[in-house]
């Protein structure tokens, strides 16, 4: 099957219900992977992130910063535009990878033990869900998925098969995050009431934040014809609605919501995660989240300026007062950056880079509260790393657990408050209110 093959919408549903079957099917026979064996990955989606985990998977050859994970071969690769399936060939590191344009396939080949998904968001759900049919451990891209009932469902499919699961929230993967939480939890800053996140980021005025192509940096636009040659655009769209090729959709996709959570699933994921993994406070009670397009007015949906303050009820098991997070994002000034930063009674702890980036922090004093006193803008602790063991990446967390059927870092639970939380933003942005979660039936109510 080439890539240019392609399915109408209605061919599209009905055999995806084929291959769910025909995926159970198979799991039924797979073999558990022991320690002594070798885990073949398949990746799904090889674009500017896929290309990237590929890398961090097989090792990118002379470049030392990805060295390849040992016990792991990158068996087979899939994607529906042939230049990203070309490039997932090249940094396989294996000439008998196998190629597929259908995941579905490569779901079903047997030497696939565990996949890496990294597609757009609305196909997040029903890949996820097939390869637990499939009984395949994955590790998934953020934000997770669209929806409460897509998250509810991606939940219960992972815990019913008993894969690993892993979101890809890399900034767990830091001893920092480790020791933060110890010192907040021993009361080293004080009661932490309020914490500030944010992703301030700035471009050349003809060059807007998502509008690249292929790379982060990338802005020649490609020709559209050859693009349409060489994408399956029916099979792309997959669950989204049935439109003509649209070059924009297409390659910025994160600039729509049809397609994902534009900034929230992207940005406000990784800030919000990186809170959940030092504070451990679950999914807030309330969020109010207002923005606007300020100043890139190209046609995209995804606000350019946002605001957003949650409310979290108090938690006396692990000493959190009842607090607020607020996230703020513009892609229009960039200096000085927001990072995130935890203020307590006695002393704020500062971060030193975005909430994927966070390997070091700082504590400071606050000279008014008595307890630290001094000077104000004293450092009076510091992440010392000799205290905290140096942790493994987050893609090796991933693998050392399917070998050891441990849970990862960010498993399914963590995940699901991930969607939870930036889900809540999404609903109050969209619908103009506050947005509140209802715990007993996991659901966003109206304010």
């Amino acid at each position: 099957m080439t890539l240019r093959d392609s399915i109408t919408r209605r061919n599209f549903l009905k055999n995806t219900g084929k291959g769910a079957a025909a995926l159970a099917a198979i799991a039924a026979s797979r073999r558990a992977t022991s320690a002594n064996d070798r885990i073949g990955v398949g990746h799904i989606g090889l674009g500017v992130r896929g290309g990237t985990l590929i890398r961090q998977v097989a090792g990118s050859g002379a470049e030392e910063k990805y060295p390849s994970i040992p016990g792991v071969k990158v068996v087979a690769v899939c994607d529906v535009y042939e230049p990203h399936l070309e490039k997932g060939v090249k940094r396989a590191s294996n000439p008998s990878v196998r190629t597929y344009a259908d995941y579905q396939e490569l779901l079903a080949d047997p030497d696939v033990d565990a996949v890496v998904i990294a597609v757009p968001d609305h196909w997040h759900a029903r890949m996820l869900i097939d390869a637990a049919a499939a009984k395949k451990d994955v590790y998934i891209e953020k934000g997770w998925t669209k929806s409460i009932a897509e998250a509810k469902a991606m939940r219960a499919a992972v815990r019913k098969s008993g894969i690993v699961m892993q979101l890809g929230h890399q900034g767990r993967q830091h001893a920092a995050v480790i020791q933060a939480r110890e010192l907040i939890r021993q009361g080293a800053i004080g009661p932490v009431t309020f914490v500030r996140a944010g992703r301030l980021m700035n471009r050349e005025r003809e060059h807007g934040i998502y509008r690249w192509y292929g790379g982060y940096t990338a802005y020649d636009r490609p020709d559209p014809k050859q693009v349409i040659a060489d994408l399956d655009w029916r099979r792309w769209l997959g669950p989204a609605s049935d439109k003509p090729f649209n070059m924009e959709h297409f390659w910025h996709w994160r600039c729509y919501w049809e397609y994902g959570t534009t900034v929230m699933g992207d940005l406000m994921s990784h800030e919000m995660d990186f809170v959940q993994a030092v504070l451990e406070h679950g999914i807030p009670e309330s969020c109010m989240c207002a923005g606007l397009i300020a100043t890139l007015n190209d046609g995209r949906e995804a606000p350019d300026t946002l605001n957003a303050i949650f409310d979290y009820k108090a938690d006396p098991a692990k000493g959190l007062p009842a607090h607020q997070v607020t996230f703020a994002m513009t892609m229009n000034t960039a200096l000085p950056p927001q990072y995130p930063e935890f203020r307590g009674k006695d002393a704020y702890l500062l971060t030193n880079g975005i909430g994927q980036d966070v390997n070091d922090f700082q504590v400071f004093g606050e000279p008014d509260a008595g307890r630290y006193g001094g000077e104000r803008g004293k450092v009076v602790l510091a992440f010392d790393p000799a205290k905290t063991p140096a942790q493994p990446s987050h893609m090796q967390n991933f693998f050392d657990c399917v070998r050891g059927r441990g849970r990862a870092k960010c498993n399914e639970d963590e995940a699901f408050i991930e969607a939870a939380t930036f889900l809540l933003a999404t609903d109050s942005l969209r619908a103009g209110r506050k947005a509140r979660w209802d715990a007993a039936r996991e659901e966003i109510r109206e304010s």
